[in-house]
């Protein structure tokens, strides 16, 4: 392997981890606010592509606006779910509404099947040139894009959590929701904006993975691939979400090179942040920055 391949994998594998990284941060926001982890996050993925290429094709609006619309749709989707949905259940085993988030998946993969089909479909045309050079690499315009967007999604994270009020009261129902309510923060309404958040930033994924691979039932998949760095970072931590999302983004680049040039196996970078998964999680239980949990017996 060359100094430049390796500077491209690398640059590559940075730039995928940015957009592996945002997704992760919405399971993150989720699980802090409510203690669930949503396996239908994929299919978030998949109604925002689906929902932008329409909007694209159908009524035939720019992409701005397409894009600016599913962001729109997918908040109120959001809202919507954790209001009728998932709102009745608070109170409810934490394993019952795991299993309401499997139940949704399934039935949103189903539904998304139905109404587009089950071919890939390309997004129209957006950009002028497919790939931009930068220092002597070339890296797909979409991917720049969702690097831009990524960097500026984890700066507004960041500020929403540290400065803004409904980010303090979020964080206030994450530590104790007892304790928040006593305080006057209303725990319903931040599980529905906590909801609303995720649903819009994992649409901003799936939109950029659509321009780049097409959209297809498949796209779900990505929230699947996103899982081993949510846990790899820890569970509670945006931080961490960030991290382990650049650490697998790399590790897939670098895995489907070398099984592609040396070892053959197919499927390496597939099952390879599994296997750094596993023996982090021998060494740090929680994640590289996850909360510990002392419990009394």
């Amino acid at each position: 392997m060359t100094s430049s391949l390796f500077v491209q994998l690398l640059v590559n594998g940075l730039i995928v981890g940015t957009l592996y990284g945002v997704v992760a941060m919405s399971f993150v926001l989720i699980y802090k606010a409510s203690q669930i982890v949503n396996f239908a996050q994929g299919e978030f993925l998949l109604i925002g592509a689906w929902v932008c290429w329409w909007i694209m094709t159908d009524l035939e609006l720019p992409f701005f606006w397409s894009f600016i619309f599913t962001l729109a749709f997918m908040m109120v989707f959001g809202i919507l779910l954790q209001v009728i949905v998932l709102r009745p259940l608070i109170g409810e085993p934490i394993i019952s509404v795991i299993m309401v988030t499997i139940g949704l998946s399934i039935f949103f993969q189903a539904m998304m099947k139905w109404m587009f089909g089950v071919f890939v479909q390309p997004f129209p045309k957006i950009f002028e040139t497919e790939s931009i050079n930068i220092a002597g690499l070339q890296v797909q315009t979409a991917y720049v894009m969702s690097l831009i967007i990524s960097v500026i999604a984890m700066g507004l994270f960041a500020y929403f959590f540290k400065f803004s009020k409904i980010g303090l009261a979020m964080r206030a129902t994450a530590f104790n929701q007892q304790v928040a309510q006593s305080l006057g923060v209303s725990v319903k309404q931040m599980f529905a904006i906590s909801w609303a958040i995720s649903a819009m930033v994992s649409a901003l994924a799936g939109v950029v993975v659509g321009i780049v691979n097409g959209v297809s039932s498949g796209l779900s998949l990505f929230g699947f691939k996103v899982f081993p760095a949510v846990i790899l970072g820890g569970l509670d931590s945006v931080i961490g979400a960030v991290v382990g999302g650049l650490i697998i983004g790399v590790l897939e680049n670098l895995a489907e090179y070398v099984d592609g040039q040396y070892l053959h196996f197919g499927n390496l970078y597939v099952v390879a942040p599994f296997y750094v998964l596993i023996i982090i999680l021998m060494i740090k239980p929680y994640g590289l920055f996850g909360t510990k949990n002392i419990e009394r017996v």
